[in-house]
């Protein structure tokens, strides 16, 4: 294997799409980082479980936990509402104030069984139409390219998220600091910060790599300290990236350089082949 950087940054989000916390280390397992999205909202006038693609608003808030984790016992972590007010996710008024927050009724919920597919399985579209739902979600022009959707896993057709978990995707998303650097440059009006991009690894690279590097990783193997991963998809960015929250303005020109500049895909979604500690300042290995 190559060395080809170090692991610069490591994330956990415990409630999807809310803004997460920065660790010093984390455990990895084929299941991604226990704790990590391991609650979400679900959307209670259109139904399914939502993120920040539908509610905006869920990236004004924060979370994080007060215990550690563990992939047996997850407790309920702390929200930071965007008023600075904070509140268990298991509170009894915790629904009502999240949904206050995010101006959209919302119930909050840990993980349940892969055999719950209802609580898994899609809400309403926005739109009737098919392209028109993948553009508004995607945040597509409509002379833009959307993703190709047959590369993701078949069950995100029917279910929000594969069920028994709340990842978009796979476990874990992985960015280089080549690609947060190509992209300052080609979007030089735009604040490219790491929180808009919910990795859960940053990797600082090599100086011989430069462009962005991660999205021709795919099928490839990958090690973070002592775990191998394996690169699944490059990772379609997409209105996510645009929304204001914390000291970030809105920026829709931001997902229009990524498009143009990055052929839409901005890191990459990895499976991790077995389990341990990864810390920051781990070497990082390609096959």
């Amino acid at each position: 294997m190559q060395r080809i950087g170090t692991v610069r940054e490591i994330w956990r989000y415990p409630v999807k799409s809310m803004a997460g916390e920065r660790l010093d280390d984390a455990l990895l397992d084929p299941g991604g980082i226990p704790g990590d999205r391991a609650w979400a909202v679900r959307d209670e006038k259109r139904g399914g479980i939502r993120g920040a693609k539908k509610i905006p608003g869920l990236m004004r808030c924060a979370a994080r936990y007060l215990e550690p984790p563990t992939r047996e016992r997850v407790g309920a972590p702390e929200i930071t509402l965007p008023d600075g007010a904070r509140i268990s996710a298991s509170a009894a008024d915790a629904a009502a104030r999240v949904s206050a927050a995010v101006e959209t009724p919302v119930s909050l919920w840990p993980l349940l069984p892969a055999s719950e597919l209802a609580h898994y399985r899609r809400g309403r579209p926005d739109h009737d139409d098919l392209l028109t739902e993948l553009r508004a979600i995607f945040g597509r022009l409509p002379d833009e390219p959307l993703p190709d959707i047959a590369a993701f896993p078949p069950e995100l057709l029917r279910y929000e998220s594969p069920p028994g978990t709340y990842f978009d995707a796979f476990p874990v998303l992985l960015l280089t600091s080549a690609s947060l650097a190509r992209l300052a440059r080609a979007a030089p009006g735009s604040r490219v910060d790491v929180r808009r991009f919910r990795p859960n690894f940053v990797i600082e690279t090599a100086p011989e790599l430069e462009g962005y590097p991660e999205s021709s990783w795919v099928g490839r193997r990958l090690r973070l300290g002592g775990i191998e991963l394996e690169g699944a998809l490059a990772c379609p960015r997409c209105v996510m990236v645009t929304h204001p929250f914390a000291d970030l303005p809105r920026d829709t020109e931001l997902l229009r350089s990524i498009v143009r500049d990055a052929n839409q895909n901005v890191g990459l979604y990895a499976r991790p082949l077995a389990a341990g500690c990864i810390a920051v300042g781990d070497e990082v290995l390609l096959d």
